[in-house]
Formats: structure tokens, sequence, C-alpha cells
């Protein structure tokens, strides 16, 4: 028997599946990523999680044939690590993985991908139609996307490609990001960046009756999703919001003209009326391209962890077509 894994690394979480070569998860374990204070730590944590999903699997990590990893970044392709990572201390600058991991199975395949595109493979390998030309977008505490165009997972060159949230939809600029600069997708629309860009709306017309807690400290994108039909703000920052997420994601057709678009992260998945369907709506009237599908994943939280053992699978592509199995 063939054995296969994915690990999913996460700022929060670090989670890894053993699967069979038929892809059926027969293992799977999960801990708190750890924060530091070393990277050799947060590779001990991965290393920790991979042995108890074989340990679950009733295998030995020398079982392992192929390796996928989808985690946060950025990355150093050519070592196989994880950079200075934004959301862990600052005394974690670099996170070893693929080499340890290759150690520990004792197989050099390991496919490394940044999360959204381990998103993309796993939609792509459970897709009905297994399509070559596929979009995952993630709107979460940030927003990304994982990119398959022409069957191939694009990956950029230090493996970084698809930092869409970080590409420019409001050319005024009136939010800044995360990362320090003006008028990105993330600055409005990520789950993290709502609330501010919710205070903004507040700002520009304070005649608009509301009854979010604007000051609070505990005030977040959540609110606004809950009150949705019964506040006027929050009606207002709902609207908005589906006018800068149908920008960022008509950008993101065009340029891959994607048959299938899947959202993902935790502001579309709990909020696909308020956040999915309005973009339904709106990219076909300001398309070029074909209007793609667009849909929601079924694989809900579990689509980076699915990705990685779909890439584990098929070499790292997602297609069904070269299972190794």
């Amino acid at each position: 028997m063939v054995y296969y894994a994915g690990v999913d690394l996460g700022a929060t979480n670090v989670r890894a599946a053993v699967a069979d070569e038929e892809g059926a998860t027969i293992g799977v374990s999960r801990n708190g990523t750890p924060r530091g204070p070393t990277g050799i730590d947060v590779t001990e944590g991965v290393l920790r999680t991979l042995r108890e999903a074989c340990g679950e699997a009733g295998i030995a990590p020398t079982q392992i044939a192929a390796t996928g990893i989808g985690s946060i970044g950025p990355f150093d392709l050519a070592e196989g690590a994880v950079i200075d990572p934004a959301n862990l201390p600052d005394s974690i600058d670099r996170i070893p993985l693929t080499g340890p991991i290759a150690n520990l199975v004792d197989s050099d395949e390991v496919y490394l991908h940044n999360d959204t595109a381990a998103g993309v493979i796993g939609e792509r390998f459970h897709a009905d139609r297994n399509p070559d030309d596929m979009v995952y977008i993630t709107i979460s505490s940030g927003i990304g996307a994982g990119v398959c165009c022409d069957g191939q997972i694009l990956a950029g060159w230090d493996g970084n490609a698809g930092e869409v949230g970080h590409c420019v939809v409001d050319p005024r600029g009136r939010l800044t990001c995360g990362c320090g600069h003006d008028g990105h997708w993330e600055a409005y629309c990520s789950g993290n960046a709502i609330p501010d860009y919710v205070r903004l709306l507040a700002d520009d017309d304070p005649t608009i009756d509301t009854g979010l807690a604007l000051e609070s400290p505990d005030f977040t994108a959540k609110d606004v999703f809950e009150l949705a039909g019964e506040d006027d703000l929050a009606d207002y920052a709902i609207e908005q919001l589906a006018h800068w997420n149908a920008v960022g994601v008509t950008n993101v057709i065009q340029s891959f003209a994607p048959i299938v678009v899947s959202f993902g992260g935790a502001v579309a998945l709990h909020n696909e009326e308020l956040v999915v369907d309005p973009i339904r709506e709106r990219v076909s009237e300001m398309l070029l391209n074909n209007v793609p599908e667009i849909r929601v994943t079924d694989q809900g939280d579990d689509v980076v962890l699915e990705g990685a053992i779909a890439s584990a699978l098929t070499g790292g592509t997602g297609d069904r077509g070269q299972l190794q199995g």
C-alpha cells in the first residue's frame, strides 16, 4: 500500500493528514502552531503533528511516498522555508519545511505551496470537471488567490504569486493596507479591515443611523453582517464591500480567464448571500471575458489540507490524470 500526506501550516494551527492511494483520509492530527521562540520550534511542531497523523493511520512516516504542504508565507522556495511570517512573533524569521519533512518521510517528493495555491489544487482535484483553468479566492483575515492557468499551478519565481489582496482597487487610496500601501483590496474587504472601513463610511456621512458599536475595541466584521437588513450603516457598508469585491474579482478573472472561481475563507463561507452572491450579480456586467462559474468551496475550512493531500497525490498539480497511485 502507498500512502500520501498533507500538511496545513497556519498562523494559529498546524494540521496533518495521511491518505491512502485512493485519497481516503486514514489519519489526522491538529495542534496549535508553536509561537517560537524560533522557527525551528515551528518546524518541530509540524513534524510532531505529521508523526501523530501517521500514528493514527497506523503507519510509519517512512511509508509516506509524497507530501504536500499548504502554508502561510512568504517563502524562500529555494530553501523550502517560510521567511519572516507576518502573524507569528518577530523572533521567528525562518521556518524550514521541505527538508525536514523529506528527512522524516524519507522521500524527496515534497511539494510546498502557499495556502491559496493549495486551495486551488484541492478545488481542482475535487471539481467534477477537474478544470485546467480555475481560481480559488479566500476572503478571510486577508485576501489571496490560488491560480491554475492552462493546467499549471502558478507559484511565481519565489512561490508568492497570488497576492491579489494587494492589488489596488481604490486609486484614491483612502485606506492603508496592513502591508503599508494604500488602496489595496485587502484594506477594504478583508475581515481584519472591514471595521475600519465601516468607521470611514460613518465619518463620511454621520447622518446614517446605526446601532453598530463603532468605537468598541471588540467591534468586528461579524457585527456588520449580523445586522444586515436591520441597520442602515451595516447595509450601506455591505453594499460598498460588494462593489470593491466585484472590482477585485473582475481584475482576477480578466487576468487569468478561469472557467471556475471558487471562494473560501471565513468572510465568504459565513456570509455567502451577502458576500458571494453580490459578486455573482455584478461581475457579469464588468467583464470582457466569458463569465465563469462562481461558487463556494465544498471543502469548508479543510480546503487547504485537502489541497495539500491532493498535491501529494498528483505531483503538485491537482490534475486527477496525474494520480500517483
